[in-house]
C-alpha cells in the first residue's frame, strides 16, 4: 500500500485497529514510534545495481493501557513527517516488535488494517541456476544456424 492510499483510508475512519498476518491484534495501545523514508541502494547476486525507497512506520507499545491513535492523530503525524522530512508518496513498510523487528507490508481489508507478510527472493533466478526456472527469451532474439531449422527436422 502507498502513503496516499493509507492516508485516503485514515480520512473516513476513526478507530485504528491492525491485525498481525497470523490474526493477532496489535494492542489498541500502541504508539506510532516512527514514521520515515528510507532509500536503499544494492546489487543483486546478478550484479544489476538497484535503488528503492519506502514509507518506514515503527509500531511499538509498553504498559500505558490507555493509550489510543486516532486515525486524525496518525494523518498529524504524516503531515509532519512530509512537511519536516520531505516525506513523498511510496509503498509503506511496518515495523513491529515480535521476536525481533519484523517488517511488513499494509493492506485494507472490510476497513480493517492488516499487516502481511514480505518474503525475500533472489532477484536473478536466471543467473543463478535456480531449478525449476525457465530464462524467458524473446524468440525474435534467437539465431537461427543456417538451414538447421526447417521442416521434418523437429525443430519447430
Amino acid at each position: 500500500m502507498r502513503l496516499s492510499e493509507l492516508k485516503e483510508h485514515l480520512k473516513n475512519i476513526t478507530d485504528l485497529d491492525i491485525f498481525l498476518p497470523n490474526g493477532d491484534q496489535v494492542p489498541s495501545h500502541y504508539h506510532l514510534t516512527e514514521v520515515g523514508q528510507i532509500s536503499k541502494d544494492y546489487i543483486d547476486c546478478g550484479g544489476t545495481v538497484s535503488n528503492e525507497t519506502k514509507v518506514v512506520f515503527q509500531l511499538w507499545y509498553a504498559n500505558d493501557y490507555d493509550h489510543r491513535l486516532t486515525a486524525e492523530k496518525v494523518l498529524k503525524i504524516i503531515s509532519i513527517a512530509e512537511e519536516k522530512l520531505g516525506l513523498q508518496d511510496g509503498e509503506i513498510e511496518v515495523e513491529y516488535q515480535s521476536e525481533t523487528i519484523g517488517k511488513y507490508g499494509i493492506e485494507i481489508n472490510n476497513n480493517v488494517m492488516q499487516l502481511t507478510t514480505k518474503q525475500t527472493n533472489c532477484l536473478a533466478p536466471d543467473k543463478c541456476n535456480i531449478p525449476g526456472f525457465k530464462k524467458k527469451i524473446n524468440l525474435s532474439e534467437l539465431v537461427v544456424q543456417g538451414n538447421d531449422c526447417v521442416p521434418g527436422k523437429g525443430c519447430c
